[in-house]
């Protein structure tokens, strides 16, 4: 099937006039001339359906400056959901073709239709994106990084744009059937600090809102030393993406300033930003059955040694189960990536900001805490795609202190509680 998607370039911002001048009678002649002749109709008829649904529920010409202020003058009106979307996509179409001199290139019907079949994607993308501005991690759609540049998120398009290329269908094919179907968006590209900060401060608004909920509210979250500013400087103490071990047993990774770098050069030569600054997961979801029918819901817990089972249907997966040592359960992981065959194939473990935004996505969803290995059930997580020096973090909830922590074990470490998460970054 030939992917419908293709890169597109922003007009010059000597050339591009601000959204908010389209709206307006003064300006709104300015803005349509500037388009192509062919896209002129198409701008007034945008423009007209806009005007429509604005006087049908009286929001004001100045909220369509930008779409965050006409998203919070919908959601003051009350508005369906199905509604807010028809109005957000007109927007959204309208702001595409000013800004870009050419209409938003639709996606095949074909794709949304699998997407939402596959993964109730919209349904997914936006609970994601309502938690991330909940807790103060986007701001006006974007977030801000460790080298000061703005990250905005994914948008549906380039998540479907992924799902479907050519060179990933078949992998989540495999996947899927496993049990990955659960997607989560990290912003990669903050400072761990921040997203430390921002899950202390989710414990205990949860709390607040739960107060049955058991939390130490002067610990809420332990985070061992070494973290903090890891990620940041001109010497980060906490490395990306491991490479295999050489004979020594030291291994060789990125700084995130890198992995930003690389990505805003490959987002340029697509055309546009490439997800730069996050990362796109699906996590096995903890309803792994019923998928069809079901949004998927939490996340698959790590089962302790001996009781672990099989998912798929027509790829088998046994769980990883606990009670490995970390460098274990790199080599599982290292072993498999050239072979399709393997169950693990495609798996790659988390960093601490992926288990950040899985713990809260767990929590806000389910009422249950992720990796809550003092249940005697579930285990504590060693997050594999990140290390320092000879140690690797772990994450884990504690219900003995009624806190979350991260902190380090060192590859050889083995506890029958400790296990590894594995997700599928597309």
């Amino acid at each position: 099937m030939t992917s419908p998607f293709s890169a597109e370039s922003p007009r010059s911002s000597e050339s591009t006039p601000s959204l908010s001048e389209a709206f307006l009678d003064s300006s709104s002649f300015r803005t349509r001339d500037s388009l192509p002749e062919q896209y002129r109709v198409h701008f007034d008829e945008l423009r007209q359906s806009i005007f429509i649904f604005c006087d049908e529920f009286h929001i004001p010409v100045s909220a369509l400056g930008n779409k965050e202020a006409f998203k919070a003058e919908l959601t003051s009106k009350k508005i369906s959901a199905e509604r807010m979307a028809e109005a957000v996509s007109l927007f959204e179409r309208l702001e595409h073709l000013v800004t870009r001199g050419e209409p938003l290139k639709e996606i095949h019907s074909e794709y949304l239709e699998e997407a939402e079949r596959l993964y109730h994607l919209r349904e997914q993308y936006h609970t994601q994106v309502s938690l991330l501005e909940r807790v103060g991690i986007l701001e006006n759609g974007s977030i801000t990084g460790i080298d000061g540049n703005q990250y905005p998120i994914p948008t549906l398009d380039q998540i479907v744009e992924r799902l479907f290329s050519p060179e990933r269908r078949k992998l989540l094919e495999i996947k899927r059937d496993q049990g990955f179907a659960k997607l989560l968006l990290v912003p990669f590209g903050m400072s761990l600090n921040a997203l430390q900060e921002v899950l202390k401060q989710f414990l205990l608004s949860y709390k607040t809102n739960h107060p049955d909920f058991i939390l130490n509210t002067d610990i809420p979250f332990t985070i061992w030393e070494g973290y903090q500013g890891a990620d940041t400087g001109d010497h980060p103490k906490l490395f990306y993406n491991p490479k295999p071990f050489d004979k020594e047993g030291d291994r060789q990774g990125q700084t995130k300033l890198q992995i930003l770098g690389e990505q805003r050069v490959l987002g340029q030569a697509r055309g546009d930003n490439g997800c730069a600054g996050w990362t796109i997961h699906l996590f096995q979801s903890l309803n792994t059955k019923n998928l069809d029918l079901d949004s998927p819901k939490g996340i698959a817990p790590i089962p302790r040694k001996g009781r672990g089972k099989t998912r798929g249907e027509r790829f088998f997966r046994p769980d990883i189960e606990a009670g490995k040592t970390p460098l274990e359960y790199l080599f599982i992981l290292e072993d498999t990536q050239d072979d399709t065959s393997f169950p693990y194939y495609g798996e790659s473990g988390l960093t601490p900001e992926d288990w950040i935004i899985a713990f809260m996505t767990h929590l806000q969803e389910t009422g249950e805490l992720l990796d809550n290995h003092g249940n005697s059930t579930e285990s504590a997580t060693d997050l594999l795609r990140t290390f320092f020096s000879n140690s690797v973090p772990c994450a884990y909830w504690d219900c003995n202190d009624h806190m979350a922590y991260l902190r380090g074990s060192d590859v050889s470490d083995r506890y029958v509680f400790v296990g590894a998460r594995t997700s599928v970054v597309i």
